[in-house]
């Protein structure tokens, strides 16, 4: 999950790198270290701690017009100064910085310790440029660039995930870049190149990208970027442009890129929604299904991590609905190692916001394998996700640059709501009238999330009430279940309270036992028909002391609440993109009066590209 950055050109390479390692910093925050090319040897910094800490060390001396540098989430190894990347070989004739997990690291030590070789830290990473060296002097070179050929015959040893760069003072005007199942994307500049594992960490300097393969190696100068194959055969790539703003990425004059992306929802949402939706149907691009298709689909699966899971839960009962087939929503981590029920009758559909999430690339390969179609719902062009799937659609919410997901979040509700629509109505299944008022609250999701952001004052005065509680309980039936789940995650994820989202007819299987005087429970009721049976459920937890936040539309006033935020009224189906947005502002306040760091919460990382 660690962040990576690269430049050749004609500039001091250091600005361009701290840059970078800035705006990846949401990818770990453990330590940051930079190496550079002067004077015909590497140069290294590095810092415990966030990239300001390596920041403070750069001074006017500092120049090189080459480097890389990291950003740590720490896997092997504790945070500390010898743990920090980048590592060198013991002959510091190559630098490598390198993003996600050698699982043979262990073996690889011992074969190298055997040929001479010690080692300063316990990373897995710092193998690597003692094999690079290895090579360079002992291999046989199946490329006149002995260079090219030694980080070759180096990661051809590798087991695991890794992107890579490498820099070497016997070549002076070169990086090669590396990657498999760990992003990297290469940046085409006007006498000067770049690498990053995510755009917006580059994207000040350019719109035009190449994506790489796993696989694939990158070999830039300052005038040229080539690219080989396994074989180190050349292979063309076409650059793709990005139409993103680099102003997206940055935090325009709000305290956090948390609170900025909450208020960004209404467009990401009307991004998202784009000119899919229209007056007569549903309209992708993308997909090509016919009724044919879909009639013979037995089963869909949606599959994700953590938010984008949520996200799949509130759509499960829009497919089931609206398209009549049976639908599973599954965590990645756990649908990958348990052998599915999945065959070529099988629709899988898989949520990452950053079409990097390791877990989730790894479900999709396994479901194709097994004769699936897939399909990748993803924010970002030109992600792994994208180059494995059969589809793939974008939901165009814009950078996302918080470690908590929110209008990330909103949009994939909205892109699965239009993706259940759009089958349906392939299918000529749904009742019509139903789909049409989906269609009409959906044109109208904009203007009522702005509704709800008008409202963030109230959010706020709740929070610096219940800013000190230890333990927090959120409840929902039906789609509001979905909302509990994800108004939980928020809440640990940012402000480090334990909370636990239940649906509310299980409060009497366990939960109930958990429920003291003074304890704040939130309950989201925007399902009339199941309105009644959630109040007896909060009833219940009232007569056991609670406290309750009530989250709804509906007409709850003198229940015994102690506070009522009331939200647009709006299909059931979709309330969810308006109900959770209280919650997000809920934990993002409390996390502000707790002095926490909300962009970059403790021990988390934006993309879980490891295991």
């Amino acid at each position: 999950m660690c962040g990576i950055v690269g430049y050749k050109g004609n500039q001091n390479s250091i600005p361009v790198l701290l840059n970078g390692l800035k705006s990846l910093e949401y990818r770990g925050y453990d330590s940051a270290g930079l190496a550079y090319i002067n004077g015909g040897k590497i140069i290294i910094k590095k810092a415990i701690g966030r990239v300001k800490n390596l920041e403070n060390l750069v001074t006017s001396d500092d120049f090189g017009n080459i480097g890389i540098a990291h950003t740590r989430w720490a896997t092997h190894g504790k945070p500390c100064k010898e743990n920090s990347h980048p590592h060198m070989d013991n002959s510091e004739t190559f630098a490598v910085v390198h993003n996600g997990i050698i699982e043979n690291y262990n073996e690889l030590r011992q074969f190298l310790g055997s040929k001479g070789y010690t080692f300063l830290s316990q990373t897995d990473t710092e193998v690597i440029p003692n094999l690079i060296h290895y090579y360079y002097h002992n291999g046989n070179h199946i490329n006149e660039d002995k260079f090219l050929s030694a980080v070759k015959a180096a990661v051809d040893d590798l087991k695991g995930s890794y992107a890579i760069e490498v820099i070497s003072p016997l070549f002076p005007d070169r990086v090669i870049a590396i990657r498999k199942d760990s992003p990297l994307v290469i940046g085409k500049g006007h006498g000067e190149n770049y690498i990053a594992s995510d755009i917006p960490a580059i994207l000040s300097y350019t719109k035009d990208f190449y994506f790489l393969n796993d696989f694939d190696i990158a070999y830039l100068s300052k005038n040229d970027v080539k690219f080989y194959n396994t074989d180190l055969q050349e292979i063309k790539k076409e650059t793709k442009s990005i139409e993103w703003d680099s102003h997206g990425a940055e935090k325009g004059g709000y305290e956090h890129f948390m609170l900025k992306e909450i208020y960004e929802q209404p467009k990401a949402i009307r991004e998202t929604i784009g000119t899919r939706l229209n007056s007569s149907k549903v309209s992708f691009d993308e997909l090509m299904f016919t009724k044919e298709y879909l009639s013979g689909i037995n089963k869909i699966y949606i599959v994700a991590c953590g938010t984008a899971m949520h996200a799949g839960i509130v759509s499960k009962n829009l497919f089931e609905k609206l398209c009549k087939i049976p639908t599973e929503v599954d965590i990645a981590s756990e649908f990958r190692y348990r052998d599915p029920l999945v065959d070529d009758k099988t629709l899988t559909i898989y949520i990452s916001q950053s079409g990097e999430t390791a877990d989730t690339i790894a479900a999709l390969k396994l479901a194709k394998e097994k004769g699936a179609k897939t399909i990748a719902v993803t924010n970002v062009i030109g992600s792994s996700i994208t180059r494995e799937a059969d589809y793939s659609i974008y939901t165009h919410a814009g950078p996302e640059i918080a470690v908590a997901s929110t209008k990330a979040y909103t949009s994939q509700v909205t892109i699965l709501t239009l993706i259940a629509i759009y089958c349906a109505e392939v299918l000529e299944k749904a009742d019509k009238s139903k789909i049409e008022t989906l269609k009409q609250d959906l044109l109208k999701l904009p203007t009522k999330v702005d509704e709800v952001l008008k409202n963030a004052s109230a959010v706020k005065k709740i929070a610096h009430k219940i800013y000190k509680e230890k333990d927090m309980f959120f409840l929902g039936r039906g789609v509001d279940y979905a909302v509990s789940l994800e108004g939980s995650l928020k809440l640990k994820e940012i402000s480090y309270i334990h909370s636990e989202g239940y649906a509310s007819g299980e409060l009497k299987h366990g939960p109930i036992a958990l429920i003291d005087t003074g304890v704040t429970v939130v309950a989201t009721m925007t399902d009339k028909a199941l309105l009644e049976k959630s109040i007896s459920n909060v009833q219940e937890v009232i007569t056991r002391g609670a406290k309750i936040i009530v989250i709804t539309n509906q007409d709850v006033e003198n229940k015994g609440f102690e506070t009522v935020i009331k939200i647009p009224e709006i299909c059931t189906e979709i309330s969810p993109i308006l109900s959770i947005i209280p919650l997000q502002l809920l934990a993002y306040y409390i996390s502000k009066e707790k002095g926490l760091d909300v962009d970059k919460p403790r021990n988390l990382a934006k993309s879980v590209t490891v295991e």
